[in-house]
């Protein structure tokens, strides 16, 4: 096999890309809730920037391997240990039969990613390993890892070439109050001015709720026009709905496909991967940006990115 569960954590699922193309038939994508992350992680294993991986929250993973490979720790830094010793993190660290990952705590962030080189042996459901928990699909049988599960390797690498380059710089996220800048609309005009005003003036808490579906902020009510409703239109990754109690939510990885809110505007998506390592209890601050500049920030981080495989894996 690959890996056995013997502890799967608070929430641990398989998560790849996301499932795209089935929004119109009512699909969440699910996916990472921050893909930057996974994206490094499985380019450090030699693997498809997209593939299945690990995503981990909070703390409680605990992993046996049981063949030899090679895997990397992304993201939030939950004090990942291997064998009880610190396991660096953002490096491609090879690991033998029987050795024992575990996660014992927030210092950082609170979603980590882990990835295997060769992959994880994880049927495809509509083109896509990411587990829906809420339709239950995909993944490991449609649901986050439990104690007793196992996951084969579909190709385990003992050893990569150039092991001594595959490290990057460990991601230190914010802490306390996070920026996030977002492009307007569609349903800007729906706003007063003073609601405007009030949404990119005042930061704003994270509630308790807040999960992969999506993130309820606490703040002065944002004024609308009228209310907050509208006829339900399609809803994006980072999509900020506001209802009419003028308190915003976030729509994230596990989002519903339509909504019948006003959306005022979306978080950049290079944004979305410093929000999925907020906590509840924390701040964000919105700032406005062009479409124009989202795009051209989306466009610089994967290049990026993705000179980071030609560098290790041409």
């Amino acid at each position: 096999m690959g890996i056995l569960v013997e502890n799967g954590g608070i929430l641990t699922s398989v998560q790849d890309e996301g499932r795209y193309g089935y929004q119109k038939y009512g699909m969440s994508p699910a996916g990472p809730m921050d893909p930057r992350s996974l994206y490094l992680a499985n380019i450090l294993v030699g693997n498809p920037m997209g593939d299945g991986a690990l995503e981990t929250a909070f703390m409680g993973l605990r992993l046996r391997f049981e063949e030899d490979t090679v895997i990397a720790v992304t993201g939030g830094d939950l004090t990942p240990r291997l064998n009880g010793a610190e396991l660096p993190m953002y490096r491609a660290v090879p690991v033998k039969k029987d050795d024992v990952l575990s996660f014992e705590g927030m210092k950082n962030g609170c979603r980590a990613y882990v990835s295997f080189a060769g992959g994880l042996d994880i049927p495809l459901v509509m083109g896509s390993k990411s587990t829906a928990m809420r339709y239950k699909i995909g993944g490991y049988e449609g649901r986050k890892l439990e104690k007793g599960d196992r996951i084969g390797f579909v190709n385990p690498q003992p050893e990569l070439p150039n092991m001594e380059k595959r490290q990057l710089p460990q991601e230190v996220f914010p802490k306390k109050e996070t920026v996030l800048r977002v492009v307007l609309g569609p349903q800007e005009d729906c706003f007063t001015e003073k609601g405007r005003k009030q949404f990119f003036w005042y930061s704003k808490t994270i509630t308790n709720e807040f999960d992969r579906m999506g993130c309820r902020l606490e703040c002065d009510p944002i004024e609308h026009k009228g209310d907050g409703n509208i006829i339900s239109d399609g809803i994006a990754f980072g999509a900020i709905q506001v209802p009419t109690n003028g308190k915003p939510i976030i729509m994230l990885a596990d989002r519903q496909t339509v909504g019948g809110y006003t959306k005022i505007g979306s978080v950049a998506s290079v944004d979305l991967s410093r929000l999925a390592q907020c906590m509840p209890g924390d701040k964000v601050r919105f700032v406005q940006i062009s479409l124009d500049l989202a795009q051209d920030l989306y466009a610089r981080q994967m290049k990026r990115i993705r000179s980071f495989d030609v560098k290790w894996n041409a």
